[in-house]
């Protein structure tokens, strides 16, 4: 950090291509102080939360059903994958025709960004389970809601858990994205609003802004992990960590 400042000091990178931390900073304190920074914040952070919410459920429960019944994967598996590889940016065009430009758009975004890691996990997580732990349960006599909750669960909540984090990424790729759609909110738009003017330090500020609620994000998933895995030898001595 003192060693970018000092090159912009000294004119060794010029602002138009990386303005320096005080600049940065400085701009960070003129549009929190107008509050602008964070009514686009807000917006970006609500659109994310409703798309992750509506993804990571659907993702949740197509695994689950997936996960443990082969006529769930035989119905539904294959045509998952098949829009799974279907390059993100292809779908905007067929999105605009059916959403429009609205918000409704931007949150399916998300939300299709979210759904597949979660998926994905959830099924493996669940066929990962030991059959041992699944004939043990028949043994004692365990029942069918006791198993899900006492073995399949916490058997499978790793693989979630990363599904998750996972999905948070995905989030706030498929979110750049959305807000590049006809949208005068958002820190997507700040962003693309500063490049049309070539305002480096409100590009770079956007940059960080990502950046530290990734890591935010990152950190409530790892407390997540401590609260429900704390069974685990592996995470209990942070392996994962």
């Amino acid at each position: 950090m003192v060693f970018w400042e000092a090159a912009c000091r000294i004119g060794a990178i010029t602002p138009q291509v990386l303005p320096a931390p005080s600049s940065v900073l400085g701009t960070a304190f003129d549009l929190a102080r107008d509050g602008e920074l964070f009514v686009h914040l807000g917006v970006s952070l609500l659109r994310a939360v409703a798309g992750f919410v509506i993804g990571g459920a659907i993702g949740l429960a197509l695994g689950i059903m997936v996960g443990f019944s082969p006529l769930a994967q035989a119905l539904f598996d294959r045509s998952i994958q098949m829009v799974r590889a279907v390059p993100f940016l292809a779908m905007l065009p067929l999105v605009i025709v059916w959403f429009g430009v609205g918000e409704v758009a931007k949150i399916f975004l998300v939300a299709l960004a979210v759904l597949f890691p979660i998926y994905i996990n959830t099924m493996l997580g669940i066929r990962q389970i030991d059959p041992k732990l699944m004939e043990l349960a028949k043994v004692i006599g365990l029942s069918w809601p006791a198993t899900v909750r006492r073995i399949i669960l916490p058997g499978a909540m790793p693989s979630i858990l990363t599904g998750v984090r996972y999905a948070l990424a995905h989030a706030w790729l498929a979110l750049v994205i959305a807000e590049t759609l006809a949208t005068t909110k958002g820190i997507g738009f700040l962003a693309m609003d500063a490049r049309e003017f070539l305002q480096t330090n409100v590009i770079v500020l956007t940059m960080i802004v990502y950046a530290v609620i990734g890591v935010a994000a990152d950190a409530l998933v790892r407390s997540l992990e401590a609260r429900f895995l704390s069974w685990h030898a592996n995470y209990a001595k942070g392996v994962h960590k």
